[in-house]
Protein backbone atom coordinates (compact mmCIF):
# COMPACT_ATOMS: atom_id res chain seq x y z
CA UNK A 1 0.00 0.00 0.00
CA UNK A 2 2.94 2.73 0.39
CA UNK A 3 3.28 1.80 -3.55
CA UNK A 4 0.20 4.56 -4.10
CA UNK A 5 1.54 7.44 -2.63
CA UNK A 6 4.64 6.95 -4.18
CA UNK A 7 3.63 6.16 -7.75
CA UNK A 8 1.42 9.37 -7.66
CA UNK A 9 4.52 11.74 -6.14
CA UNK A 10 6.85 9.51 -9.19
CA UNK A 11 3.93 10.90 -11.70
CA UNK A 12 4.08 14.35 -10.71
CA UNK A 13 7.86 14.42 -10.55
CA UNK A 14 7.68 13.03 -14.45
CA UNK A 15 5.08 15.99 -15.30
CA UNK A 16 7.14 17.83 -18.51
CA UNK A 17 7.09 21.90 -18.11
CA UNK A 18 7.79 22.40 -14.25
CA UNK A 19 10.62 24.56 -13.68
CA UNK A 20 12.85 24.47 -10.70
CA UNK A 21 11.12 26.93 -8.36
CA UNK A 22 7.57 24.98 -8.98
CA UNK A 23 8.86 21.67 -8.28
CA UNK A 24 10.62 23.22 -4.91
CA UNK A 25 7.46 24.68 -3.71
CA UNK A 26 5.99 21.21 -4.29
CA UNK A 27 8.65 19.65 -2.45
CA UNK A 28 8.13 22.17 0.44
CA UNK A 29 4.52 20.91 0.57
CA UNK A 30 4.60 17.43 1.00
CA UNK A 31 7.41 17.51 3.43
CA UNK A 32 5.98 19.93 5.36
CA UNK A 33 3.34 18.03 7.33
CA UNK A 34 6.19 15.40 8.78
CA UNK A 35 7.81 17.00 11.38
CA UNK A 36 4.92 17.26 13.59
CA UNK A 37 2.67 18.95 11.48
CA UNK A 38 5.61 21.77 11.64
CA UNK A 39 4.13 22.69 14.86
CA UNK A 40 7.08 23.23 17.12
CA UNK A 41 9.62 26.55 16.70
CA UNK A 42 12.38 24.95 15.15
CA UNK A 43 10.28 23.52 12.23
CA UNK A 44 8.04 26.08 11.81
CA UNK A 45 11.07 27.92 11.28
CA UNK A 46 12.60 25.61 8.72
CA UNK A 47 9.96 25.71 6.49
CA UNK A 48 9.46 29.91 6.81
CA UNK A 49 13.11 30.09 5.82
CA UNK A 50 12.59 27.92 2.93
CA UNK A 51 9.03 30.05 2.02
CA UNK A 52 11.37 33.34 2.30
CA UNK A 53 14.21 31.73 0.05
CA UNK A 54 11.21 30.10 -2.72
CA UNK A 55 9.69 33.59 -2.98
CA UNK A 56 12.64 35.55 -3.35
CA UNK A 57 13.92 33.34 -6.45
CA UNK A 58 10.01 33.70 -7.80
CA UNK A 59 10.78 37.42 -7.11
CA UNK A 60 13.85 37.68 -8.93
CA UNK A 61 12.44 35.47 -11.91
CA UNK A 62 9.31 38.24 -12.35
CA UNK A 63 11.39 41.36 -11.37
CA UNK A 64 10.94 42.55 -14.49
CA UNK A 65 6.87 41.92 -14.99
CA UNK A 66 4.27 44.62 -13.90
CA UNK A 67 3.44 44.02 -10.65
CA UNK A 68 5.58 41.01 -10.58
CA UNK A 69 2.98 39.29 -12.43
CA UNK A 70 -0.20 39.64 -10.30
CA UNK A 71 -2.14 42.35 -11.77
CA UNK A 72 -5.06 39.49 -11.72
CA UNK A 73 -5.07 38.73 -8.57
CA UNK A 74 -4.44 42.50 -6.26
CA UNK A 75 -8.11 42.45 -4.56
CA UNK A 76 -6.83 39.62 -2.93
CA UNK A 77 -3.31 40.49 -2.41
CA UNK A 78 -3.98 43.77 -1.58
CA UNK A 79 -6.54 42.30 1.41
CA UNK A 80 -3.25 40.55 2.87
CA UNK A 81 -1.74 43.54 3.37
CA UNK A 82 -4.39 45.13 5.23
CA UNK A 83 -4.38 42.62 7.38
CA UNK A 84 -0.47 42.54 7.92
CA UNK A 85 -0.77 46.18 8.36
CA UNK A 86 -2.89 45.56 11.37
CA UNK A 87 -0.78 42.39 12.72
CA UNK A 88 2.31 45.40 12.05
CA UNK A 89 0.85 47.82 13.98
CA UNK A 90 0.81 44.90 17.55
CA UNK A 91 4.78 44.60 17.19
CA UNK A 92 5.90 48.29 16.39
CA UNK A 93 7.02 50.32 19.36
CA UNK A 94 3.87 53.40 19.42
CA UNK A 95 3.74 56.50 21.15
CA UNK A 96 2.18 56.45 24.25
CA UNK A 97 -1.28 58.53 23.59
CA UNK A 98 -1.72 56.63 20.33
CA UNK A 99 -1.76 53.20 22.25
CA UNK A 100 -3.87 54.67 24.94
CA UNK A 101 -6.19 55.57 22.30
CA UNK A 102 -6.18 52.79 20.24
CA UNK A 103 -6.12 50.36 23.16
CA UNK A 104 -6.39 51.38 26.61
CA UNK A 105 -5.98 48.14 28.23
CA UNK A 106 -2.73 47.51 26.86
CA UNK A 107 -1.74 51.29 27.49
CA UNK A 108 -2.99 50.75 30.94
CA UNK A 109 -1.05 47.27 31.58
CA UNK A 110 2.53 49.02 30.00
CA UNK A 111 1.84 51.69 32.39
CA UNK A 112 1.68 50.25 35.30
CA UNK A 113 4.85 48.53 34.80
CA UNK A 114 6.77 51.83 33.37
CA UNK A 115 7.58 49.95 30.23
CA UNK A 116 9.72 52.32 28.22
CA UNK A 117 7.91 51.29 24.91
CA UNK A 118 4.55 50.93 24.25
CA UNK A 119 2.73 48.10 22.10
CA UNK A 120 -0.97 47.64 21.24
CA UNK A 121 0.21 44.17 21.46
CA UNK A 122 0.50 42.76 25.16
CA UNK A 123 3.08 39.86 24.43
CA UNK A 124 4.83 41.71 21.62
CA UNK A 125 7.72 38.65 21.14
CA UNK A 126 4.90 35.85 20.94
CA UNK A 127 3.06 38.73 18.41
CA UNK A 128 6.50 38.91 16.48
CA UNK A 129 6.66 35.02 16.10
CA UNK A 130 3.13 35.16 15.04
CA UNK A 131 3.53 38.19 12.43
CA UNK A 132 6.96 36.42 11.10
CA UNK A 133 3.76 33.09 10.47
CA UNK A 134 1.78 35.30 8.87
CA UNK A 135 4.31 36.94 6.18
CA UNK A 136 5.43 33.51 5.26
CA UNK A 137 1.74 32.46 4.96
CA UNK A 138 1.49 35.43 2.94
CA UNK A 139 4.67 34.39 0.68
CA UNK A 140 2.89 31.27 0.21
CA UNK A 141 0.03 32.72 -0.98
CA UNK A 142 2.05 34.52 -3.68
CA UNK A 143 3.81 31.87 -4.89
CA UNK A 144 1.24 29.67 -5.57
CA UNK A 145 -0.17 32.52 -7.48
CA UNK A 146 2.86 32.85 -9.67
CA UNK A 147 3.80 29.49 -10.31
CA UNK A 148 0.69 27.93 -10.41
CA UNK A 149 -0.46 29.16 -13.79
CA UNK A 150 -1.11 26.32 -15.90
CA UNK A 151 -3.74 23.82 -15.73
CA UNK A 152 -1.19 21.06 -15.49
CA UNK A 153 0.50 22.71 -12.46
CA UNK A 154 -3.25 22.80 -10.71
CA UNK A 155 -3.21 19.02 -10.98
CA UNK A 156 0.52 18.33 -10.14
CA UNK A 157 -0.33 20.83 -6.96
CA UNK A 158 -3.21 18.89 -5.74
CA UNK A 159 -1.81 15.17 -6.61
CA UNK A 160 0.94 16.57 -3.96
CA UNK A 161 -1.66 17.23 -1.71
CA UNK A 162 -3.16 14.05 -2.08
CA UNK A 163 0.29 12.52 -1.76
CA UNK A 164 1.00 13.98 1.82
CA UNK A 165 -1.93 13.06 2.74
CA UNK A 166 -2.32 9.57 1.80
CA UNK A 167 1.66 9.29 3.51
CA UNK A 168 -0.19 10.78 6.31
CA UNK A 169 -2.98 8.33 6.69
CA UNK A 170 -0.30 5.08 5.84
CA UNK A 171 1.62 6.45 8.61
CA UNK A 172 -1.17 6.42 11.34
CA UNK A 173 -2.55 3.56 10.40
CA UNK A 174 0.00 1.22 10.35
CA UNK A 175 1.31 2.90 14.04
CA UNK A 176 -1.77 1.22 15.04
CA UNK A 177 -1.81 -1.54 13.30
CA UNK A 178 1.51 -2.39 14.38
CA UNK A 179 0.80 -2.14 17.92
CA UNK A 180 3.55 0.35 18.19
CA UNK A 181 3.79 2.05 21.92
CA UNK A 182 5.98 4.98 20.52
CA UNK A 183 5.63 6.82 17.44
CA UNK A 184 8.52 6.70 14.72
CA UNK A 185 8.53 10.59 14.91
CA UNK A 186 10.05 11.62 17.74
CA UNK A 187 9.34 9.06 20.00
CA UNK A 188 5.65 10.34 20.70
CA UNK A 189 3.07 8.16 22.88
CA UNK A 190 0.95 6.46 20.41
CA UNK A 191 -2.68 6.45 21.69
CA UNK A 192 -5.47 4.55 20.91
CA UNK A 193 -6.38 6.93 18.03
CA UNK A 194 -3.69 7.59 14.62
CA UNK A 195 -2.42 10.75 14.71
CA UNK A 196 0.37 10.07 11.76
CA UNK A 197 3.18 12.21 12.28
CA UNK A 198 1.21 14.41 13.77
CA UNK A 199 0.59 14.67 18.08
CA UNK A 200 -3.07 15.91 18.10
CA UNK A 201 -5.53 13.89 16.76
CA UNK A 202 -7.89 16.86 16.02
CA UNK A 203 -4.87 18.70 13.42
CA UNK A 204 -4.33 15.30 11.93
CA UNK A 205 -8.04 14.18 10.61
CA UNK A 206 -8.22 18.08 9.92
CA UNK A 207 -4.86 18.47 7.68
CA UNK A 208 -6.49 14.56 6.40
CA UNK A 209 -9.86 16.25 5.45
CA UNK A 210 -7.86 19.19 3.61
CA UNK A 211 -6.02 16.35 1.30
CA UNK A 212 -9.60 14.63 0.95
CA UNK A 213 -10.79 17.72 -0.77
CA UNK A 214 -7.93 17.79 -3.14
CA UNK A 215 -8.49 13.75 -3.95
CA UNK A 216 -12.23 14.79 -4.15
CA UNK A 217 -11.32 17.41 -6.63
CA UNK A 218 -9.19 15.47 -8.83
CA UNK A 219 -11.99 13.10 -9.11
CA UNK A 220 -14.35 15.54 -10.21
CA UNK A 221 -12.42 16.74 -12.52
CA UNK A 222 -11.84 12.96 -13.90
CA UNK A 223 -15.53 12.35 -14.40
CA UNK A 224 -15.81 15.85 -16.00
CA UNK A 225 -13.62 14.66 -18.59
CA UNK A 226 -15.29 11.49 -18.97
CA UNK A 227 -18.57 13.11 -20.49
CA UNK A 228 -16.53 14.25 -23.38
CA UNK A 229 -14.42 10.90 -24.56
CA UNK A 230 -14.68 9.03 -27.25
CA UNK A 231 -16.65 5.74 -26.83
CA UNK A 232 -13.10 3.41 -27.96
CA UNK A 233 -11.86 5.64 -24.79
CA UNK A 234 -14.73 4.52 -22.55
CA UNK A 235 -13.64 0.94 -23.62
CA UNK A 236 -9.88 1.08 -22.40
CA UNK A 237 -9.23 -2.30 -20.81
CA UNK A 238 -9.34 -2.67 -16.94
CA UNK A 239 -5.87 -3.27 -16.06
CA UNK A 240 -4.76 -0.18 -17.97
CA UNK A 241 -7.71 1.73 -15.82
CA UNK A 242 -6.72 0.55 -12.81
CA UNK A 243 -2.84 1.72 -13.13
CA UNK A 244 -3.52 5.15 -14.02
CA UNK A 245 -3.77 8.39 -12.35
CA UNK A 246 -7.06 8.76 -11.54
CA UNK A 247 -7.59 4.99 -10.50
CA UNK A 248 -4.56 5.62 -8.19
CA UNK A 249 -6.43 9.05 -6.42
CA UNK A 250 -9.59 7.04 -5.85
CA UNK A 251 -7.35 4.35 -3.92
CA UNK A 252 -5.75 7.03 -1.96
CA UNK A 253 -9.28 8.62 -1.11
CA UNK A 254 -10.02 5.45 0.45
CA UNK A 255 -6.97 4.99 2.31
CA UNK A 256 -7.42 8.71 4.00
CA UNK A 257 -11.14 8.17 4.77
CA UNK A 258 -9.74 4.98 6.97
CA UNK A 259 -7.24 6.99 8.58
CA UNK A 260 -9.62 9.97 9.07
CA UNK A 261 -11.83 7.17 11.10
CA UNK A 262 -9.04 5.77 13.04
CA UNK A 263 -7.92 9.13 13.96
CA UNK A 264 -11.60 9.46 16.54
CA UNK A 265 -11.91 12.96 15.68
CA UNK A 266 -15.43 13.57 16.03
CA UNK A 267 -15.55 16.77 14.72
CA UNK A 268 -12.99 15.47 11.82
CA UNK A 269 -14.96 13.09 10.42
CA UNK A 270 -18.16 15.29 10.73
CA UNK A 271 -16.44 18.33 8.72
CA UNK A 272 -15.70 15.89 6.20
CA UNK A 273 -18.64 14.14 6.27
CA UNK A 274 -20.85 17.28 5.86
CA UNK A 275 -18.70 19.55 3.70
CA UNK A 276 -18.89 16.71 0.45
CA UNK A 277 -22.61 16.55 0.96
CA UNK A 278 -22.90 20.35 1.25
CA UNK A 279 -20.43 20.94 -1.68
CA UNK A 280 -22.78 18.14 -3.80
CA UNK A 281 -25.74 19.99 -3.36
CA UNK A 282 -23.99 23.28 -4.19
CA UNK A 283 -22.58 21.22 -7.45
CA UNK A 284 -25.77 20.24 -8.42
CA UNK A 285 -27.14 23.53 -8.40
CA UNK A 286 -24.00 25.68 -9.97
CA UNK A 287 -22.40 23.00 -12.85
CA UNK A 288 -23.41 23.48 -16.19
CA UNK A 289 -22.75 20.30 -17.58
CA UNK A 290 -22.76 17.95 -14.57
CA UNK A 291 -21.22 14.54 -14.91
CA UNK A 292 -23.76 11.71 -15.21
CA UNK A 293 -20.58 10.64 -12.03
CA UNK A 294 -21.00 13.01 -10.09
CA UNK A 295 -24.29 11.44 -7.98
CA UNK A 296 -22.58 8.00 -8.03
CA UNK A 297 -19.38 10.03 -6.59
CA UNK A 298 -20.58 11.39 -3.73
CA UNK A 299 -23.07 8.39 -2.99
CA UNK A 300 -19.75 6.42 -2.93
CA UNK A 301 -17.84 8.23 -0.60
CA UNK A 302 -20.53 7.97 1.58
CA UNK A 303 -20.98 4.67 1.35
CA UNK A 304 -17.10 4.15 1.93
CA UNK A 305 -17.24 6.65 5.18
CA UNK A 306 -20.05 5.36 6.84
CA UNK A 307 -20.87 2.15 6.21
CA UNK A 308 -17.75 0.26 5.17
CA UNK A 309 -14.34 1.81 6.23
CA UNK A 310 -15.99 3.13 9.26
CA UNK A 311 -17.84 0.27 10.32
CA UNK A 312 -14.66 -1.62 10.76
CA UNK A 313 -11.57 0.61 11.32
CA UNK A 314 -13.34 2.96 13.81
CA UNK A 315 -17.18 4.52 13.62
CA UNK A 316 -18.01 3.05 16.85
CA UNK A 317 -15.10 4.96 18.51
CA UNK A 318 -16.30 7.81 16.75
CA UNK A 319 -19.58 7.52 18.58
CA UNK A 320 -18.07 6.96 22.03
CA UNK A 321 -16.21 9.91 21.26
CA UNK A 322 -19.21 12.41 20.27
CA UNK A 323 -21.03 10.78 23.38
CA UNK A 324 -17.84 11.82 25.78
CA UNK A 325 -17.20 15.26 24.19
CA UNK A 326 -20.54 16.75 26.36
CA UNK A 327 -17.91 16.62 29.36
CA UNK A 328 -15.25 18.03 27.34
CA UNK A 329 -17.09 20.40 25.67
CA UNK A 330 -18.74 21.68 29.09
CA UNK A 331 -14.81 22.44 30.47
CA UNK A 332 -14.53 24.52 27.07
CA UNK A 333 -17.67 26.21 27.62
CA UNK A 334 -16.50 27.74 30.71
CA UNK A 335 -13.00 28.83 28.65
CA UNK A 336 -15.01 30.75 26.08
CA UNK A 337 -17.12 32.17 28.86
CA UNK A 338 -13.96 33.37 30.27
CA UNK A 339 -12.54 34.49 27.59
CA UNK A 340 -15.60 36.84 25.98
CA UNK A 341 -14.49 39.53 28.17
CA UNK A 342 -10.92 39.68 26.56
CA UNK A 343 -13.00 40.83 23.41
CA UNK A 344 -14.33 44.16 25.32
CA UNK A 345 -10.95 44.59 26.45
CA UNK A 346 -9.06 45.00 23.38
CA UNK A 347 -11.96 45.28 20.58
CA UNK A 348 -10.28 47.26 18.24
CA UNK A 349 -6.78 45.53 17.50
CA UNK A 350 -6.83 42.79 19.99
CA UNK A 351 -4.48 41.31 22.66
CA UNK A 352 -2.02 40.81 20.14
CA UNK A 353 -0.91 37.56 17.59
CA UNK A 354 -0.58 34.17 19.41
CA UNK A 355 -1.03 36.32 23.09
CA UNK A 356 -4.38 34.28 24.03
CA UNK A 357 -2.09 31.76 26.24
CA UNK A 358 -0.35 34.86 28.20
CA UNK A 359 -3.37 36.79 28.29
CA UNK A 360 -6.28 34.22 29.20
CA UNK A 361 -4.88 32.82 32.83
CA UNK A 362 -5.40 36.68 34.05
CA UNK A 363 -9.22 36.00 32.92
CA UNK A 364 -9.52 32.26 33.92
CA UNK A 365 -12.02 31.07 36.39
CA UNK A 366 -12.12 28.75 39.20
CA UNK A 367 -13.66 26.30 37.54
CA UNK A 368 -11.41 25.65 35.06
CA UNK A 369 -8.31 24.23 36.46
CA UNK A 370 -6.54 22.91 33.13
CA UNK A 371 -3.73 25.47 31.10
CA UNK A 372 -5.14 26.65 28.04
CA UNK A 373 -2.21 27.49 25.18
CA UNK A 374 -5.24 27.76 22.88
CA UNK A 375 -8.27 28.64 22.73
CA UNK A 376 -10.79 25.66 21.05
CA UNK A 377 -12.44 27.74 18.98
CA UNK A 378 -10.58 29.40 16.32
CA UNK A 379 -13.09 32.27 15.02
CA UNK A 380 -13.09 33.64 19.06
CA UNK A 381 -9.30 33.23 19.46
CA UNK A 382 -9.11 35.55 16.31
CA UNK A 383 -11.18 37.84 17.47
CA UNK A 384 -9.52 38.09 20.84
CA UNK A 385 -6.04 37.79 19.39
CA UNK A 386 -6.17 40.50 16.08
CA UNK A 387 -9.91 42.56 17.43
CA UNK A 388 -13.06 43.36 15.28
CA UNK A 389 -10.53 45.12 12.50
CA UNK A 390 -8.17 42.36 12.07
CA UNK A 391 -11.04 39.71 12.13
CA UNK A 392 -13.32 41.57 9.83
CA UNK A 393 -10.26 41.61 7.42
CA UNK A 394 -9.76 37.56 7.53
CA UNK A 395 -13.47 36.97 7.27
CA UNK A 396 -13.41 39.54 4.28
CA UNK A 397 -10.96 37.18 2.62
CA UNK A 398 -12.61 33.85 3.86
CA UNK A 399 -15.82 35.11 1.99
CA UNK A 400 -13.85 36.37 -0.87
CA UNK A 401 -12.58 32.59 -1.56
CA UNK A 402 -15.89 30.92 -1.24
CA UNK A 403 -17.32 33.27 -3.89
CA UNK A 404 -14.44 32.65 -6.01
CA UNK A 405 -14.82 28.84 -5.67
CA UNK A 406 -18.68 29.33 -6.44
CA UNK A 407 -17.94 31.92 -9.48
CA UNK A 408 -15.33 29.18 -10.96
CA UNK A 409 -17.53 25.81 -10.58
CA UNK A 410 -20.54 28.10 -12.19
CA UNK A 411 -18.46 30.01 -15.23
CA UNK A 412 -15.77 27.92 -15.98
CA UNK A 413 -16.05 25.31 -18.43
CA UNK A 414 -12.34 23.37 -18.13
CA UNK A 415 -13.22 20.15 -15.51
CA UNK A 416 -9.72 20.98 -13.95
CA UNK A 417 -11.25 24.47 -12.73
CA UNK A 418 -14.36 22.90 -11.99
CA UNK A 419 -12.81 20.01 -10.06
CA UNK A 420 -10.61 22.62 -8.10
CA UNK A 421 -13.38 24.73 -7.04
CA UNK A 422 -15.20 21.64 -5.55
CA UNK A 423 -12.12 20.86 -3.82
CA UNK A 424 -11.28 24.66 -2.23
CA UNK A 425 -15.42 24.84 -1.35
CA UNK A 426 -14.93 21.14 0.45
CA UNK A 427 -11.92 22.87 2.11
CA UNK A 428 -13.33 26.00 3.19
CA UNK A 429 -16.75 24.27 4.68
CA UNK A 430 -14.85 21.60 6.23
CA UNK A 431 -12.46 23.81 7.93
CA UNK A 432 -15.12 26.38 8.68
CA UNK A 433 -16.82 23.56 10.65
CA UNK A 434 -13.95 22.33 12.38
CA UNK A 435 -12.68 26.03 13.71
CA UNK A 436 -15.61 26.30 15.91
CA UNK A 437 -14.93 23.41 18.29
CA UNK A 438 -11.13 23.50 17.56
CA UNK A 439 -7.98 25.64 16.62
CA UNK A 440 -6.71 23.54 13.10
CA UNK A 441 -5.33 26.78 12.11
CA UNK A 442 -2.94 27.50 14.40
CA UNK A 443 -1.05 24.48 13.41
CA UNK A 444 1.42 25.24 10.92
CA UNK A 445 1.19 22.64 8.01
CA UNK A 446 -2.53 22.53 8.07
CA UNK A 447 -2.61 26.73 8.08
CA UNK A 448 -0.35 26.54 5.23
CA UNK A 449 -2.29 24.41 3.42
CA UNK A 450 -5.23 26.27 4.29
CA UNK A 451 -3.58 28.70 2.28
CA UNK A 452 -3.13 26.77 -0.82
CA UNK A 453 -6.36 26.40 -1.39
CA UNK A 454 -7.12 30.31 -0.70
CA UNK A 455 -5.04 30.91 -3.75
CA UNK A 456 -6.06 28.01 -5.81
CA UNK A 457 -9.58 29.42 -5.32
CA UNK A 458 -8.23 32.75 -7.02
CA UNK A 459 -6.08 31.01 -9.80
CA UNK A 460 -9.34 29.36 -10.94
CA UNK A 461 -10.93 32.45 -12.35
CA UNK A 462 -8.50 34.34 -13.51
CA UNK A 463 -6.25 31.38 -15.14
CA UNK A 464 -6.30 31.21 -19.41
CA UNK A 465 -6.54 27.96 -20.97
CA UNK A 466 -3.49 26.99 -21.85
CA UNK A 467 -2.68 24.10 -24.68
CA UNK A 468 -0.34 21.48 -23.59
CA UNK A 469 2.43 22.40 -25.94
CA UNK A 470 2.07 26.21 -24.48
CA UNK A 471 2.44 25.47 -21.06
CA UNK A 472 3.71 28.22 -19.18
CA UNK A 473 7.74 28.55 -18.04
CA UNK A 474 7.13 31.61 -15.67
CA UNK A 475 8.56 31.68 -12.64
Amino acid sequence: MIYLPLRVFFIISTYSGTNKSFYFLLAILFVLPIPLGANRPWAWSFFEMAIFALTACVVVKNWKVDRLGINAYLNSVYLWMMFILVALLQIVPLPDFVVALLSPTSFDLFYSVSADWYFLSVDPNQSMVSFTKLLSFFCLFICVLLLVNTEQRIRMLLLTIVAAGTFQALYGVFELVLGSSTSLVFGFPVSEAATGSFVYQNHYANFLMLSLAAGVGLTVTSLEKSDITSQSEHAQSFASTLLNSNALVRSCIVIMIIGLAMSRSGMGNTAFFLSIAAVGAIAFVLLKNKSKGLTVLIIGVFIIDLFIVSAYFGLERVKERLAQTTVIQETRDEVVRDAYPIISDFPLFGSGGGSFYSTFPSYQQSEVTAFYDQLHNDYLQFLIEYGVIGSFILFSIFVFCIYKSMRAMHKRRNSIFKGSAYACLMVFMGMGLHMFVDFPLQTYANASYFVIFLALSIIINNLKIHKPSKLSRTG
